[in-house]
């Protein structure tokens, strides 16, 4: 059955290989944030689910003819650098790998192939005012750990792209935001949403400055300590939390005044068909969302071609 085929993947006991891995994935961020034009909601800093791993894809450098990439590959456990003008390198990474290593490594590569990103290279929102060159101490990759990661986020991606192709409005690629390590996907009713406070992060006003409905997954992290599934609506409607989800074992969560809806991963480990489960969570979530938000639901849904 398809439930048989997701791994478990706890946080509890697994903190520090998390933390190793997310602080790879802030590296390769920051590079390719340091490089890119900018695009709306911060879509030009993330990165994609690959078929060995996580990469940056094409990064423009230099004049408009170079673009290199980074590539994460989780299978064969080395981080690729390949540039269009035909120049590869890699390094492999092992439990002795250190969050200092995987810097200092790239950096070299990088600097062999003429590439000199500009970044703040200390990690970002995670308590740590280190830089990190120094984050000799960080060095948890563990295989067994990445691999179930690897295959929870590959078989994530392909279902939120199921579900991102069953609306028609604007729809942000399948992508992994680096800050918080979460695989996301976000709909947008088109409207603007009103503006955010002065004293609001920068990151936010960008991410928020339309009226969406975001969907995604993480890994578990200190305020929710297990992996699990979530939405959010943005601005929030009031009364949202009192509206009903798909499955009982989905809850409303309170979340910095706002409210999140959380299917925890390891409710779908008990299910004969999670995809199915999941795209009903997340189809509910909208529903409660863009109902209350005032979206107009029969426009933004996908028609047959027939119908076009």
């Amino acid at each position: 059955m398809e439930k048989n085929l997701l791994p478990e993947l706890p946080y509890k006991g697994s903190e520090t290989q998390k933390l190793t891995l997310h602080l790879f994935f802030q590296i390769m961020g920051k590079i390719r944030m340091s490089f890119s034009s900018r695009k709306n909601h911060w879509w030009y800093i993330t990165l994609y689910v690959d078929t060995k791993g996580f990469t940056t894809g094409p990064i423009p450098y230099g004049d408009q003819f170079k673009t290199f990439s980074l590539l994460l590959n989780l299978q064969q456990h080395k981080l690729e650098v390949a540039t269009s003008g035909g120049e590869e390198a890699f390094f492999s990474i092992s439990e002795e790998t250190s969050v200092a290593d995987f810097y200092l490594q790239l950096q070299g590569i990088l600097k062999r192939f003429r590439i000199e990103p500009k970044i703040l290279d200390k990690p970002f929102d995670l308590n740590i005012d280190r830089r990190f060159k120094d984050l000799h101490d960080i060095k948890a990759y563990d295989i067994d750990y990445v691999q179930r990661y690897y295959k929870v986020m590959l078989w994530t991606s392909n279902v939120f792209r199921t579900f991102g192709g069953r609306f028609y409005g604007k729809t942000c690629p399948v992508h992994l935001y680096w800050h918080s390590i979460d695989l996301a996907v976000t709909r947008f009713s088109g409207k603007r949403a009103p503006k955010m406070p002065s004293e609001a992060r920068i990151s936010d006003k960008d991410a928020y400055s339309h009226e969406c409905i975001s969907f995604g997954f993480w890994p578990g992290d200190p305020n929710i300590p297990q992996p699990a599934f979530y939405s959010y609506t943005s601005p929030a409607p009031k009364a949202i939390q009192k509206t009903d989800l798909a499955l009982a074992e989905a809850q409303w969560v309170e979340n910095n005044g706002s409210w999140l809806a959380i299917l925890p991963y390891a409710e779908l480990l008990k299910k004969e068909r999670p995809a199915d489960v999941l795209l009903d969570f997340m189809e509910s979530a909208y529903l409660a969302g863009a109902r209350l938000a005032g979206w107009d639901i029969e426009d933004l849904k996908v028609p047959p071609l027939s119908a076009l």
